[in-house]
């Protein structure tokens, strides 16, 4: 499966082009820093001044190049496809095996990194339900008014936390479809392969 980059991508990856090896090497380890810590605007003003550009220029090229590997990373293409991808941009053997290179030696620690950003959210653990239906009141006598109360049990962060909903069966009935037509999606054949690529 191939990456594609937008068109600012490529400009910002194709100042890679303008440079050595070395600082492209340089701007792989800054990339790296910069997933584990975030920005640093000194580190762009001091590799400006040494190469003369733009502090912006810098901060584009690692951002692209930040961006090539995470994506890389994300969807663990492989090594031809990763080749592929760079060889749309056009650069030379040397900076195509240098960039796969560096996305073959980061690419387990930006998957580690990636999986502790995305959020930690709660868990189905268990449900218990129970059905209401108020038959009569003073002001009526004969009347059906059916409630449905749910108790949802969710684990997050290793505690267990309860959420109390409650709703009439029309609406529960409505859900239930979305969901089941929410799980026949998922069979499909284009699901299925986004399921792949994203593990």
């Amino acid at each position: 499966m191939l990456l594609v980059l937008s068109e600012e991508h490529k400009e910002h990856l194709g100042f890679l082009t303008q440079v050595e090896s070395s600082v492209v090497s340089e701007f792989g380890r800054i990339a790296m820093e910069f997933l584990r810590k975030g920005t640093n605007p000194k580190i762009y003003e001091g590799a400006a001044r040494k190469l003369n550009v733009s502090s912006d220029t810098i901060q584009h090229g690692v951002e692209g190049l930040t961006y090539l590997l995470t994506e890389s990373s994300k969807l663990m293409i492989s090594e031809i496809d990763f080749q592929d991808t760079v060889l749309i941009l056009g650069f030379s053997e040397g900076l195509n095996a240098l960039l796969l290179q560096l996305y073959l030696d980061n690419r387990k620690e930006i998957r580690s990194i990636l999986s502790e950003l995305e959020p930690k959210l709660p868990s189905y653990h268990s449900l218990e339900w129970r059905l209401d239906v108020q038959l009569a009141s003073r002001s009526l006598r004969q009347q059906i008014k059916p409630a449905v109360t749910l108790k949802l049990h969710l684990n997050q962060n290793g505690s267990q936390t309860t959420r109390i909903l409650q709703t009439d069966p029309a609406t529960l009935l409505h859900l239930i479809q979305q969901l089941e037509q929410a799980l026949g999606e998922m069979k499909t054949n284009h699901c299925r392969r986004i399921v792949r690529n994203i593990k």
